[in-house]
């Protein structure tokens, strides 16, 4: 049966509750890995960190009915979002496993491909995380990973440390610095893969940019907000976090002013493994 060729409603309430719901932080990094992931068919698929499924939706639809696509993550409200959209989407090769992917329970070496959107980042413990997908993948299996790098949002740290300096708060520069440097490099996740038995195969790295009109607009963002304020709050003093912030944002508005917006570099890979 044809059932590709039955027009698509766009304006019944389900559509509209679930369409597009991918933020714009992770569709770059997203789009960069589904254009070196290797495809093929009858794939099993592991989606570590599957979130809401942006990966999930798209590798099963693009593998076909005979692969399988297990999402794996412990954020139980994106999973039943993810769920109500296979659902939806009349995706029949979607598993979901509601745990974190160090507790989950899959056969050893059933895994053809590994898959993770920025999953790397948000990871309580990335050796044990590795180690589970490592026993779960098939010998020669591929992984495929994105993070963002350090050199992260580097025009804003560099203001965000004028304003430390200007306000005496010289004492909070190593914890700036250390903000700063948890990012990952290409290197250090390749040591990380490699201490879990993967085999480096390359990493493909990119910067993109987030622009703002200005400090106001960047500082108010939802999901400016709900990623990163309450890091850059916790390198302020707690006894001055609102007078730090009230600098912060003059001098990111002169910034953005000068320079007609505020634009924030960010530099992202994917990175490829495979094992052995």
């Amino acid at each position: 049966m044809l059932d590709y060729l039955n027009p698509i409603d766009y304006k019944t309430p389900e559509f509209g509750e679930l369409y597009d719901e991918l933020p714009l932080w992770s569709a770059p990094f997203g789009l960069l890995l589904l254009e070196k992931v290797i495809l093929r068919p009858g794939m099993t698929i592991l989606d570590v960190g599957a979130g809401t499924g942006f990966l999930t939706v798209e590798l099963a639809q693009r593998c076909g009915a005979a692969s399988t696509v297990i999402a794996v993550d412990p954020w139980e409200a994106a999973m039943k979002r993810l769920e109500r959209k296979v659902q939806f989407l009349g995706i029949r090769n979607v598993r979901l496993i509601v745990k974190d992917v160090a507790a989950m329970e899959l056969s050893e070496g059933s895994v053809d491909l590994i898959v993770s959107n920025l999953g790397i980042n948000n990871f309580d413990n990335r050796e044990a995380a590795l180690a589970a997908c490592f026993r779960a993948a098939k010998p020669g299996a591929e992984l495929f990973l994105t993070t963002n790098l350090v050199g992260h949002f580097a025009e804003f740290y560099e203001v965000y440390r004028e304003v430390l300096m200007e306000l005496g708060f010289t004492d909070r520069l190593v914890l700036l610095d250390e903000h700063i440097n948890h990012r990952a490099t290409v290197d250090s996740v390749k040591m990380l893969l490699e201490a879990q038995g993967f085999q480096f195969v390359q990493a493909v790295s990119k910067t993109f940019s987030q622009r703002f009109v200005d400090g106001s607009a960047l500082l108010r963002h939802y999901f400016m907000r709900l990623g990163f304020v309450g890091g850059w709050k916790s390198i302020a003093p707690e006894s001055a976090v609102g007078a730090t912030f009230v600098a912060l944002e003059k001098r990111l508005n002169d910034f953005a002013s000068k320079r007609g917006e505020l634009t924030l570099s960010v530099p992202a890979s994917c990175i490829h493994a495979r094992k052995p």
